[in-house]
């Protein structure tokens, strides 16, 4: 029987027709078919060997079984032969350096008989079809975001120096909507692709229950079909987002078809679009980019009445978890060991951290970010530090050092006059003074540093009246004072008198140096 075949409703009208009399050109010329199809189906009812009225009840799907058995080349030994082999041909075919051809070949030295290669090559693919069967997953709104990077570059032209520079281009998408994202950065680095994503999140304006990244360094620094590792600021962002992260497997891209598809949209409808267009910035080419995906967000998807942004505000949008307050800022972890001079330091930015001084000698972890450094012993958090990009620079907490550390560094003139105040209103009174000398701050300390010392060792009355006799001859040296004491010139009771010159008439006054001078 030539031709396609029949609906069985019309084969139905066929044999009741023949049923009724009628014969073959008339059954052909009232059904509108040839005689010869007529005819075709007639010797295929007689040799069923089952009655009219049994054909008439079946179902279409049944009858078709009766009419069109099917290829009856799947009978034919040879593929009962060839049937048995082929999933060790599959097995075979995936090692390196076998084909088809090799495969035909060893097949037919045992089979000189069987099929040709192109028939050979049809059962066998037919066999890879059915052991690599597809599914079509059911996505609930706001639960995953597939993101990857498109394989193809795009750039923009420095005006500095007319240098073209490519650029990374991230790609995500809800599976739910369909809806996209998409923006350029400088590269795939960690830095970069948490930027992205995070570009991703606010303009979706929520965050979804599951992150399906693909298996870039920048997210799974080690694949594994069951347990993969993910990178630990991948981890970071995702439970500062409350989400998790659920990597693809490794060279299984149906594992995230959509975003797959959503890179070849993308290269029709931005990369392509934009072809003709030269660019002077990231941040232009990033503006052209997001009117194009916006574009593409609102075009009428085929088999659809909506857009991907319909889709996505009307049922997804209201589904995903509120952003936190405060954007994510990326991590990064260190352990080095608090130095002698109680500072920790950081490579990266060659800059010294003050730490507590209990912990000297002892290995501290580092955890800092872009514009704070945090230092941890045990698990305990001991310092915190705004982060500084001065090199070689020190950033201290006074609180951090020892007590003899922390009296070197208060030193000021306020600091000693409120110390010299509290012991006594006569220490008090000598420092003030000391402090007016014009001498150097340096050695003015250490002054200051002398008197407490002769405080501490002297008793308080002979010590405060030695301040007095200083005081009185304006003389606020350390070693003056340490003289008083020691030669016990406190314990004398006479009062200075004041000496004054004898009167005589040998003097020479104003009259006398008025006349030298007018010859």
């Amino acid at each position: 029987m030539a031709g396609k075949p029949k609906r069985m409703s019309q084969v139905k009208q066929i044999l009741r027709l023949h049923n009724q009399g009628y014969g073959n050109k008339t059954i052909a010329r009232d059904l509108g078919i040839s005689k010869n199809t007529v005819k075709s189906y007639l010797g295929k009812y007689k040799s069923s060997k089952l009655s009219l009225s049994t054909l008439l009840k079946m179902e279409d799907h049944s009858l078709e079984k009766v009419f069109h058995p099917g290829n009856p080349a799947y009978k034919d030994k040879r593929f009962s032969d060839l049937k048995d082999q082929l999933d060790y041909y599959f097995d075979e075919l995936k090692k390196t350096g076998v084909t088809k051809q090799l495969l035909w070949e060893e097949y037919r030295q045992t089979h000189p008989a069987g099929y040709s290669l192109s028939q050979f090559s049809f059962h066998l693919s037919q066999h890879s079809l059915s052991k690599n069967p597809s599914l079509v997953l059911q996505h609930k709104p706001g639960d995953k975001l597939y993101v990857d990077f498109a394989g193809k570059k795009l750039s923009y032209i420095d005006p500095a120096t007319g240098e073209i520079i490519d650029c990374q281009v991230f790609v995500a998408c809800l599976p739910y909507s369909d809806y996209g994202f998409c923006m350029a950065v400088p590269s795939q680095r960690i830095d970069d692709f948490i930027y992205a994503l995070s570009c991703c999140l606010e303009q979706l304006g929520g965050a979804p229950k599951i992150l399906v990244p693909d298996n870039l360094k920048s997210a799974v620094i080690k694949a594994n079909k069951y347990e993969p590792t993910i990178n630990r600021v991948l981890e970071d962002f995702a439970n500062h987002y409350q989400m998790a992260v659920v990597p693809a497997r490794a060279r299984k891209p149906q594992d995230k078809a959509l975003v797959e598809n959503q890179v070849k949209l993308i290269y029709n409808r931005v990369y392509a679009r934009m072809r003709h267009q030269q660019f002077f910035s990231l941040k232009e080419l990033n503006n052209a980019i997001s009117e194009r995906v916006e574009k593409h967000n609102q075009t009428r998807m085929q088999k659809r009445d909506y857009c991907r942004e319909e889709h996505f505000l009307s049922d997804e949008k209201h589904t995903l978890q509120d952003l936190p307050p405060h954007p994510f800022e990326i991590k990064y972890y260190k352990s080095y060991k608090l130095a002698q001079n109680n500072h920790i330091y950081l490579g990266e930015d060659k800059h010294y951290y003050s730490a507590p001084y209990q912990y000297i000698g002892q290995q501290l972890k580092v955890v800092y970010t872009r514009s704070l450094v945090r230092i941890f012993s045990h698990h305990q958090l001991i310092a915190t530090h705004p982060r500084e990009r001065g090199r070689g620079a020190y950033t201290t907490n006074k609180d951090h050092l020892c007590s003899a550390h922390q009296h070197y560094l208060n030193r000021s003139p306020e600091y000693y006059q409120k110390k010299a105040s509290a012991l006594s209103a006569t220490l008090g009174e000598l420092v003030a003074l000391v402090f007016t000398q014009n001498k150097y701050p340096e050695q003015l300390y250490k002054s200051c540093d002398g008197l407490f010392s002769l405080q501490r060792n002297t008793p308080e009355e002979t010590f405060n009246k030695a301040c007095k006799i200083a005081i009185k001859h304006r003389n606020y040296t350390y070693n003056f004072l340490r003289n008083l004491i020691q030669n016990r010139m406190t314990e004398q009771t006479s009062e200075d008198t004041e000496s004054s010159l004898p009167q005589h008439q040998n003097i020479r006054g104003r009259e006398y140096y008025s006349n030298q001078l007018s010859f």
